[in-house]
Parts: C-alpha cells; structure tokens; sequence
C-alpha cells in the first residue's frame, strides 16, 4: 500500500501571521490527535514545531493558536502500543505533565519523534525509521535550532547586561528627585494639578539630548515657564540672558531654589496629602524675571 502524500503547507499569508504571532522558526508541521493532562479525549489539531514549542491550531487554516506546549524540558518520548492499524501512539514525559500524541499513520509518526528529539536533545536521533531525505531534513532543523539558541542566548546576556549597565549609570549619575522623564505638556499638568508637592520639574529636552526645566509661578496670577539646560562637556549651562554654568543637574535645581529664595520648590511625588505649602513668589530673584529662551 502506497504511503500516504504529506500534507501541504499552510498558504503564505497565513504562514507569515503565524511567524508574526509565535517570533519562532518553522521546522515541522501537520495533523496531530493530542490528549493533555486536562483532556477526556483525544483533540485534532493542525500543530506546528516553532524552535521547541509545539502549536495547536483549530484548523489548518486559523492564524491564531488554541493551545500550545513547551517541550524544551522533554524528559524522555515513549513509544504506546497501538491496536490502530496504521497508527502511531506515543507520550512526551515533561516535568509538570504527560502528553499523549496519535498521527494518522506510521511514517508521519516516526517523522514527528524524530524532529522533536532533534529540537530537544540537539542531535539526530538514531532509533527512528526515516528515508535517507528525511534524515537530512532532521540535520538542516538541528544546525537551525542550535543557531537560533545562540543567537537567543547572546540576545538574554546583551539585554541584562545592558539592564547592569542601566543601573550602574543610574547609581554613579544619579538623578535630582525631581526629574522626571514627561514631556512639556505633560510637566505642565503635573504642576497644574498638584501644587503642593512643588512647581518645579527637570525633565528631558525636546532633543533628548539635554534638559528643560519647567517651572510654575504665582504673582498675579499663575504662569508656567520653561528654562533650557544645555549639557556642555561635563557641565550644565542654563540659558538665560546670561547664561549660569554649573557642574552638576543638583547645581541648577539648587541655583534656582537659591535664586528665588526657596519660592521655587522641587516637584516630588509623595503620599502625603499635606506635603509642601502653596508658593509665594513675591520674593523670586530677578535673573529669574529675565525672559529666557524657551525649552
């Protein structure tokens, strides 16, 4: 009796929205009867090998997976015997759980075991029947898979490394408690709507390769302003008729407090309902009256 054809592949479409959704390499796909821990029978699936998760698809055709199962912790496969003629039944023992799989005939089943011992073991799997073509398929996934785990790994250590790296900055410039990373507008509400907890912000600038600082005055009536900060070397220059450079972003919140005789407070968030007072700034300094250039 002739062997079954194989199944063809899904349509391009649906293949690139399958690719979109699961960000992991085809090596395999087909029909599979899956019975899970939580399972009464046996449920049909169109199920993909993506890297080493298997993904179960209502249909052929849907682009959007119903269930899938990660077997990079597969702890051994183990053949079942089968009354089913032409049928191959075996279970993939995981830590948290058994799965049992069904193909429709043996030459489909042995072409499963073997893809998924490839993916799991990283090698090529010597006790599965496969034609000489099919085994240099299992070769082409192994050098696949093993590349993409490695690319994988170096994307983790960069990204953690990147993260320590982060923090290192973090710690070595830390910030002054009132920067926040919020734009112009966004500045302007916080200081609008929360009065007591100060009304002034440093925040990044428009460029975000320098600062703004964004204060709110009452004399008459309120008014916001914003200062620019330029960085310049190791220092900080903020434009205004003449300019102040100073070494450090605490220097410039400091000199506006100083200059303004504590009418300009640092914007800090708390919980504390009663934190601050509402500002007086009949006592602000006069290089603080001088326009400065917008930020």
């Amino acid at each position: 009796m002739m062997a079954k054809k194989p199944p063809k592949p899904a349509p391009r479409r649906i293949f690139q929205e399958r690719l979109k959704i699961t960000a992991l390499p085809l090596y395999f796909e087909g029909f599979l009867l899956v019975k899970r821990s939580g399972y009464q029978e046996y449920e049909h699936y169109w199920t993909e090998l993506r890297g080493t998760t298997l993904f179960f698809y209502s249909d052929k055709k849907s682009t959007i997976y119903v269930d899938k199962l990660d077997i990079i912790d597969l702890t051994s496969l183990t053949d079942q015997n089968s009354t089913e003629k032409n049928c191959a039944k075996f279970t993939l023992v995981l830590p948290k759980e058994e799965v049992q799989l069904k193909t429709q005939n043996t030459e489909s089943g042995e072409e499963w075991k073997g893809f998924i011992l490839t993916v799991t073991e990283l090698s090529v799997p010597q006790n599965v029947s496969l034609l000489p073509g099919q085994v240099i398929k299992l070769h082409e996934v192994l050098e696949r898979e093993k590349k993409r785990r490695i690319e994988t790994e170096q994307r983790t250590s960069l990204e953690k490394e990147k993260e320590s790296t982060e923090d290192y900055v973090d710690v070595l410039n830390p910030m002054p408690a009132c920067f926040y990373t919020v734009s112009r507008k966004e500045a302007t509400e916080m200081l609008q709507k929360n009065p007591s907890l100060g009304n002034m912000i440093l925040r990044p600038g428009s460029d975000n390769r320098n600062y703004s600082i964004t204060i709110r005055q009452e004399i008459d009536m309120p008014r916001i302003k914003h200062y620019k900060v330029m960085s310049v070397g190791q220092n900080y220059t903020i434009e205004l008729e003449k300019p102040v450079t100073l070494p450090n972003l605490f220097s410039v919140i400091d000199y506006f407090v100083k200059e303004t005789r504590g009418n300009l407070r640092p914007f800090i968030c708390s919980t504390d309902e009663n934190t601050g007072q509402e500002p007086n700034m009949e006592g602000r300094s006069e290089k603080l009256k001088k326009s400065p250039h917008i930020a």
